[in-house]
């Protein structure tokens, strides 16, 4: 159970709960494997197939195969001088932000800056550059070290990056809870709004694995799946054959404001952000607990946060990476905290591959378009479910039509990071 917090106009020194006062997502940015757009992204995700194929930057490494965002240009997109001084995960997240932003009809030209929040995602710097960039002072060639090399790939400047082009001027930041990060950056938002810190949030999280370091991290580790024979069957959330998930690449942002503040100037809200909660496994750096305590916990803390029971919540965007050990953890934290039957469950990974610090962001969002459309999209390659697992899976190749109210989006990360967070339609 969450400690009420003293909401933001109410009675000095009264305890309100956070679900009296809920926070609006007035406007939504996302680009990922299956488009640059959440419309095309959603239509992509609804088909039921994966989006995993050979990756040529991965070429000669033992798993080769990743999802990645096409047809994003970032010269064209930012400006040649911009892109230059960017990595990927920069970009993705820039163009997020200024997709969200536009979504939600505000102009950073007249808005306040000083009231806006930027705070973003990151799970881990750009891998790729750092290598590089090491590779040449290990050569004994300091000066061919690019000075650009710390700003472009430090992830605190992910956030830095969106400030200035969006002139947010309120409180920004990147945070960093591993696979949880995306959903961490959102619920730290809303907290920010309800405190009074600022009157707009722009919140998400991006994240580019297509490193080879990165790739060749977690392979050593046996977190990726290793049919690249078969890339687009690799990764099977809540299949009784999964056997580690996909790298992918992709960002989010969502931007959030007061209920009151977004009703003030007419906006209209996408969906509410009623509940927030993080814990900590303390169990392991990579692995999950095996019983998903800390899931559990999350998941409860959430609900009471939100002022919803169980019974109210109709959907669940699960982590579920493919990995044996994490699906089967989520699986039992939702069993217990949805007393034995939790409602219908999408695993967008199955099709959209993991996106690491962007997934908690890109779950969120896809939340909200699913209690927008009234429909819950289906997980890809799920073909033969665990019988251990006994969730209601959706499977196929199109969304099941369902009448959501309230929504449960999850994200859970190494170190044993879990961030829940609860959604309604607007």
């Amino acid at each position: 159970m969450t400690t009420p917090r003293t909401a933001v106009g109410a009675t000095e020194g009264a305890l309100v709960p956070p679900s009296a006062h809920p926070v609006a997502v007035t406007g939504i940015g996302m680009l990922t494997p299956a488009g640059n757009t959440p419309e095309e992204t959603w239509t992509g995700l609804c088909r039921g197939r994966s989006l995993a194929r050979r990756d040529p930057v991965l070429a000669g490494l033992p798993v080769d195969i990743s999802c990645r965002v096409e047809g994003f240009d970032a010269v064209a997109a930012h400006g040649r001088v911009t892109a230059r001084r960017l990595d990927r995960f920069a970009h993705l997240a820039l163009a997020a932000a200024r997709g969200a932003v536009a979504d939600a009809k505000l102009d950073p030209a007249t808005w306040s800056g000083e009231r806006v929040a930027v705070i973003l995602g990151v799970g881990s710097n750009s891998l790729e550059t750092y290598a590089e960039e090491f590779a040449r002072l290990a050569a004994g060639r300091p000066a061919a070290v690019s000075p650009m090399a710390l700003p472009r790939s430090v992830p605190n400047m992910v956030a830095g990056t969106v400030a200035i082009d969006l002139n947010a001027r309120g409180p920004g930041f990147t945070v960093a809870s591993a696979c949880a990060s995306g959903a961490t950056a959102i619920g730290v938002a809303r907290d920010l709004l309800l405190a009074g810190a600022c009157d707009i949030a722009v919140a998400g999280g991006s994240e580019s694995g297509r490193a080879r370091m990165t790739a060749t991290c977690f392979a050593r580790m046996g977190a990726l799946s290793r049919r690249t024979a078969e890339p687009e069957a690799a990764a099977r959330p809540f299949d009784v054959e999964r056997d580690g998930f996909v790298l992918a690449e992709g960002a989010a942002a969502l931007v959030l404001e007061r209920q009151d503040h977004a009703l003030r100037r007419g906006a209209q809200a996408r969906a509410l952000l009623r509940g927030y909660a993080a814990t900590s496994d303390a169990h392991h750096p990579v692995a999950p607990d095996p019983e998903g305590a800390g899931a559990e916990r999350a998941l409860r803390a959430a609900l009471s946060d939100a002022g919803c029971a169980p019974r109210d919540i109709g959907q669940i965007t699960a982590h579920g990476t493919s990995t044996p050990a994490g699906d089967a953890a989520e699986a039992l934290a939702l069993l217990r905290a949805f007393d034995g039957a939790p409602p219908p469950v999408t695993a967008p990974k199955g099709a959209l591959g993991h996106c690491l610090g962007a997934a908690g962001a890109i779950g969120a969002a896809l939340t909200v378009l699913a209690l927008e459309r009234q429909e819950i999209p289906p997980t890809a390659n799920l073909r033969a479910q665990d019988p251990a697992l006994a969730l209601d899976v959706v499977t196929g190749h199109r969304p099941r039509p369902a009448p959501v109210e309230a929504a449960v989006s999850n994200a859970f990360g190494f170190g044993g990071q879990n961030a829940v967070l609860v959604l309604t339609r607007g």
